[in-house]
């Protein structure tokens, strides 16, 4: 066990000189830090850790294998292992066309990661995502709450859980079809509201505690009627 922690601190402090070699670049020991820190540990956004882990579980426990799955503006679901996957982007793609038309395609999952927060038309989108689902199909849909607005190119609604429930009923999924789930802190929102920056999760500093009155993250998923 000593020898292990020992290799472990060989490799930090190695890295940390490889680093200091370049201080011209580092403009504090917390840089220096966080530099030698994500070069042994993925990058994942603080917020995000839960609702991917979330999200993910709730995915494998469909028939996912099977599936033929559209993504909204990305590609983070590409190599899930899904049995056909495409992804649409804006603005070659723009799901809030009230005139939309992809021919007889139809899919089992529809994903939008961090999409609808950016639309003017959201309820134009929503409809557009049911008509597109094969009967029975599913609709996943990842969004941010307590997040500093963003424009990517405008950034126009947040719901909570009980929103996003009624409003996707609106678009057409019944409401007991519609499962929601969120997380959140308060230390997380402090440290958000620093800079307006959401910081990258470092395991042991920053918590995973969810306080449900401050959330970060909202996910849903919703079942279109067979």
């Amino acid at each position: 066990m000593a020898n292990s922690v020992s290799i472990s601190i060989n490799k930090y402090l190695q890295r940390g000189q490889e680093m200091l070699r370049n201080a011209s670049t580092i403009k504090s020991p917390t840089e220096l830090f966080y530099r030698i820190y994500w070069r042994s540990n993925p990058t994942i956004h603080w917020n995000r850790v839960i609702m991917d882990q979330s999200t993910e579980k709730i995915v494998r426990n469909l028939p996912y294998q099977n599936f033929s799955v559209l993504e909204i503006s990305g590609n983070k679901w590409k190599n899930f292992g899904f049995k056909n996957y495409e992804t649409l982007k804006y603005p070659e793609f723009d799901i809030c066309n009230s005139q939309l038309n992809l021919g007889e395609k139809k899919y089992d999952l529809i994903i939008a990661e961090q999409v609808f927060e950016h639309l003017l038309w959201p309820y134009r989108a929503g409809k557009n995502v049911y008509n597109l689902l094969n009967p029975g199909g599913y609709f996943l849909n990842t969004l941010p709450f307590l997040i500093v607005i963003h424009k990517c190119p405008v950034d126009c609604s947040r719901w909570t859980e009980t929103g996003l429930k009624h409003f996707l009923a609106e678009c057409g999924f019944p409401l007991e079809n519609t499962k929601t789930d969120a997380w959140g802190n308060r230390q997380f929102l402090k440290a958000h509201a620093k800079n307006g920056v959401v910081p990258f999760y470092i395991k042991h500093i920053h918590s995973l505690k969810n306080e449900p009155k401050y959330p970060a993250s909202i996910w849903s998923l919703s079942r279109k009627s067979e």
